[in-house]
């Protein structure tokens, strides 16, 4: 995936997405959590102002492929890319998004869209949205354009606990979430459909370009399976595993995206030690 000696990106698209769709796996859920304040680019900012949690809708919107080309290569052509939105896929990812609140004991839901700019795909987010909440007065929920809620991350993430968003402003969003907290090497990610199995994974890539040079990040993998270890019940060891990469963080065991000495093998053994 993403070898640069493979001229098209096609197989990869059929593995994740063909993974993410063929398993309905509905949930996407990016954390935004800062483990070591030293990593967050925006000034004054603790560990505790900069922890919320992205939820995307996973298996529709701008991703599944519809569309396509008329006179493609020539000056006249015409590129038509469709996002979809149904009422079922709408509906279930803010519902796992509120009882995702609920059992946490969190009291802040924030959904965003376009709607001013797309009202009939994203208008109905905004109806769905409009009921869905009403079934949980306990929490507060609101709406933000994406371009407002982008803004908002970066002038106070402490206002936010969950962002529940569609499959583009999702990816955007929970890329610009892990530069809070240290960039993508740091960002693992769940895709979930509940009670089914699910898949997790670093938000980055497999970036070929570090690939044999002992210089890649294992954080977020090594996160990526402390997600699943809490998925499948064993929270108290998910727990430890994220105490144990913070750990790391704080006493500069990492790799030199993050400022640190350490190859991805001496990053990844000082975490297994500590276990």
């Amino acid at each position: 995936m993403g070898d640069p000696r493979i001229p098209s990106n096609q197989h990869a698209v059929d593995i994740l997405l063909g993974i993410r769709f063929g398993l309905d796996l509905y949930v996407n859920q990016r954390p935004v959590k800062l483990l070591d304040a030293r990593l967050c680019p925006l000034k004054g900012r603790s560990e505790p102002d900069v922890n919320f949690v992205i939820f995307r809708e996973n298996t529709e919107g701008a991703y599944v492929g519809l569309g396509g080309n008329f006179k493609r290569d020539t000056a006249d052509e015409i590129a038509v890319q469709e996002d979809v939105n149904t009422r079922q896929g709408v509906e279930r990812i803010l519902i796992y998004a509120f009882e995702y609140a609920r059992r946490r004991g969190l009291t802040r839901v924030c959904m965003s869209d376009k709607s001013n700019a797309m009202p009939y795909g994203h208008g109905l987010w905004q109806r769905t949205f409009a009921e869905v909440r009403q079934r949980y007065p306990e929490i507060v929920s609101w709406h933000l354009y994406v371009d407002t809620l982008a803004m908002e991350m970066l002038r106070d993430p402490s206002q936010f606990e969950v962002i529940v968003t569609c499959n583009m402003f999702g990816d955007i969003l929970s890329d610009l979430g892990a530069q809070l907290v240290g960039g993508l090497g740091v960002a693992p990610s769940a895709n979930i459909h509940p009670g089914r199995i699910s898949m997790f994974e670093p938000v980055h890539g497999s970036a070929p370009n570090l690939a044999g040079k002992d210089l890649a990040n294992p954080m977020a993998a090594i996160l990526a399976a402390g997600m699943m270890l809490d998925y499948l019940g064993f929270t108290e060891v998910a727990a430890e595993i994220e105490d144990t990469v913070a750990k790391a963080l704080h006493g500069d065991k990492m790799t030199p995206d993050l400022g640190g000495t350490l190859g991805t093998r001496a990053a990844g053994d000082w975490i297994c030690t500590q276990l």
